[in-house]
């Protein structure tokens, strides 16, 4: 099965490059899917204030029995709240049950509220307080995070994009790397049914013997990507983590990379909710 490969953010806190995602899970059916990622080997685990499920998450943590060290935990604070970071750090904070979480992210931008800045400040005073490992981002464009490197102190650790084949975000992926920022990828597969069926892509997953989701994970992980499929079925969770003892080649690569599709997400410019 082979095993989670770590990358090393910025400020040396190293990253299990293959996560668990939550999103959608609601909050009376989160314990038992983590537990079993968990179980299977996963951990990394990512959540949200907005997903409504970190007690949940939390819940799972403490009946895996997996010590706290050796788990890491991403949760982040919603668009209403960016002129109360700190205190609705606390909440998330107290709902997962944690003395202190791994990486916190501004999940996004809202520049027509223009005070992400503001946020982020106030999560640099609990990243300097030990209450966080490593803060970041989540759906910021170029232009965010330039505003952002201009206004604050701590190069964000993380910037966590919609990324997927037909949506790879090159040029953002670039700017990232060139800032010693990591991409992670929220919804890796797009939405499953239109990539996962593509004829292309059936065929590359039968040179490798894998599945169509196997082999676009694969692919993430050798962009580089820090990725976290979501899945509540048993058997599609530890098939998601069945993608360390194989590879793509430079060609297979690229032909994924090719492959069509676009935007399924907001678009963090216009997402105002």
């Amino acid at each position: 099965m082979g095993e989670v490969p770590y990358l090393t953010l910025n400020n040396g806190v190293r990253i299990p490059q293959l996560g668990f995602g939550v999103w959608q899970v609601p909050a009376d059916e989160v314990v038992e899917p983590v537990r079993i990622a968990l179980e299977t080997g996963y951990r990394h685990v990512d959540t949200a204030a907005a997903y409504g499920n970190e007690e949940g998450v939390g819940q799972a943590i403490r009946e895996a029995g997996v010590a706290r060290e050796d788990l890491f935990v991403t949760t982040k604070l919603w668009n209403a709240d960016h002129a109360n970071a700190g205190e609705a750090f606390d909440v998330s904070l107290r709902k997962l049950g944690l003395d202190y979480v791994d990486l916190y992210l501004i999940h996004w931008p809202r520049p027509d509220k223009d005070q992400y800045v503001e946020a982020y400040r106030a999560m640099e005073k609990v990243l300097a307080e030990g209450r966080a490992r490593a803060i970041g981002v989540s759906n910021f464009h170029q232009a965010h995070l330039e505003k952002l490197l201009a206004e604050t102190e701590v190069v964000p650790a993380v910037n966590q994009i919609e990324l997927h084949p037909g949506f790879d975000q090159a040029e953002l992926r670039a700017f990232n790397r060139a800032h010693g920022i990591q991409t992670e990828a929220w919804s890796p597969i797009g939405q499953g049914k239109g990539l996962l069926d593509n004829p292309a892509l059936a065929e590359i997953a039968a040179e490798v013997g894998r599945t169509p989701a196997q082999t676009v994970l694969r692919w993430h992980l050798q962009l580089g990507n820090v990725v976290f499929p979501k899945s509540v079925t048993p058997a599609r969770i530890r098939e998601n983590f069945e993608v360390f003892d194989f590879a793509l080649n430079a060609a297979q690569m690229d032909a994924i990379s090719a492959l069509p599709g676009e935007r399924i997400g907001a678009n963090p410019e216009t997402a105002f909710f």
